[in-house]
């Protein structure tokens, strides 16, 4: 199955008209004609199948025929806030990869040792949506905007809440700290880890802190293991 994005399409949905990028690549591209099946996702989890009815280069329209209601292939619902890495491939390439595995919002967080201080959402949500397709998934992952720790520690956050981090002090494994089917918050900070004081404010919020495992991990990394640790846990 290909699967094409649009997340404009309800289930009141008869006839829809792709744009003319998109509408260009499926017919000049991927050579659609008319009468092909397109199957479309609205990131939501619904799937819509629907038949070309003009195949223009510039106007491909599809008449929806079939809508299909897809659950989530998970059982609960994973939060990631990380710090954005220095090197921008990096932050995208854990986006993707978590897309794939399976994670429900990301919120990138600025601390206290931050590299990256500006970030722009316009790239990640393209690689969010494109790692969807990919991997035949029907639930777009919500990006959130960058903000403060301190600010994010503020909202309220339910089920159960980690902080992944180095420093030497009291931590549990991450691992036998999960229950299943939980809402799950994990915060994973930057190169230069939580500082002393962030860490004590996301006790004081409940965050519970815990190690990933021996070696030291990259943000990237750490965040990709909480991920799939997850994911496993939960199978």
């Amino acid at each position: 199955m290909q699967l094409f994005y649009e997340p404009t399409l309800t289930i009141d949905t008869k006839e829809f008209c792709f744009d003319k990028t998109e509408s260009k690549h499926i017919i000049r591209v991927l050579r659609k004609k008319e009468g092909d099946i397109l199957h479309i996702t609205n990131g939501k989890g619904i799937l819509f199948s629907g038949r070309i009815s003009s195949a223009l280069a510039s106007h491909c329209v599809v008449q929806i025929e079939l809508i299909e209601h897809k659950p989530k292939p998970w059982n609960y619902y994973l939060h990631i806030a990380i710090a954005p890495t220095k090197n921008m491939d990096r932050l995208e390439w854990f986006v993707e990869k978590a897309t794939e595995i399976g994670i429900d919002e990301i919120t990138p967080i600025l601390c206290a040792r931050s590299e990256r201080k500006i970030l722009k959402n316009e790239r990640l949500e393209k690689i969010l949506e494109g790692a969807m397709k990919q991997s035949l998934k029907f639930q777009l992952p919500k990006l959130n905007e960058l903000q403060t720790l301190k600010s994010f520690l503020k909202k309220t956050h339910e089920g159960q809440l980690f902080m992944a981090h180095c420093d030497e002090t009291d931590r549990k494994s991450f691992k036998n700290e999960l229950v299943h089917n939980q809402k799950i918050t994990v915060l994973i900070g930057p190169e230069g880890d939580f500082s002393p004081e962030e860490i004590k404010l996301a006790i004081q919020q409940k965050f519970i802190p815990v190690t990933l495992g021996e070696s030291r991990l990259r943000t990237e990394t750490a965040a990709l293991v909480s991920a799939q640790s997850v994911a496993f846990f939960n199978e």
